[in-house]
């Protein structure tokens, strides 16, 4: 575990963790290093997540700490709004929320980090204080690039995943139960990794 992912992933003390992951050797330094900027600018493209991501059922929408949706690369303090399948959440609106917490970039020598840790959150268009996600608020997703020489990983890591217990209304309350515990088993390790694999398809061709 490199020092970044050190940083950004939290400790694994409760519920479920789930990990995706992928690697790709490319043929030459100047290689890895033009195809890890790709990688990047993808994966902090979240609104064209569905785009390059076959299979990837939700989909994502960036929406800044004013409430209001961008076309921008994520940041530190901005809000995921998300479309699964299914019934909404009542009290997201129709969809589940999530704060990202964290946003890291760092390079060193001939090694290129970049990801960002995201939490469930409260709906950021009403006044409720109730964490509008079919997970609890332990729970995290951390997604993570990173070069080292020629090789390139990308990498999703949820930790302390389970379902959100806490919903105001009782319809939350078993959706979030249904909804979190199909997560928990199946649904996150098949989106994240389909995610994984779209952030490094182009690769494959260099192997």
């Amino acid at each position: 575990m490199d020092k970044q992912e050190k940083r950004i992933v939290p400790k694994q003390r409760t519920g479920k963790a789930i990990d995706a992951n992928g690697t790709i050797e490319l043929n030459s330094h100047d290689e890895s290093k033009a195809f890890f900027a790709l990688v990047k600018e993808r994966l902090e493209n979240v609104n064209g997540w569905s785009r390059i991501t076959e299979g990837l059922s939700a989909t994502f929408q960036v929406v800044d700490k004013d409430g209001r949706e961008v076309d921008r690369p994520v940041k530190k303090g901005d809000f995921l709004k998300i479309d699964v399948p299914g019934p909404g959440s009542k009290t997201g609106d129709g969809y589940d929320w999530v704060m990202v917490e964290d946003v890291e970039h760092t390079t060193k020598d001939d090694v290129e980090s970049f990801g960002f840790r995201v939490r469930p959150t409260e709906n950021p268009h009403n006044s409720k204080s109730d964490i509008a996600h079919f997970y609890s608020q332990e729970s995290t997703s951390s997604f993570m690039v990173h070069r080292d020489g020629c090789v390139v990983h990308a990498t999703v890591k949820d930790r302390n995943t389970k379902p959100n217990a806490d919903a105001e209304s009782t319809v939350d309350k078993i959706r979030d139960a249904v909804v979190g515990a199909a997560g928990v088993v199946s649904f996150s390790k098949i989106q994240w990794q389909g995610l994984v694999d779209g952030l490094l398809e182009n690769g494959k061709a260099a192997r």
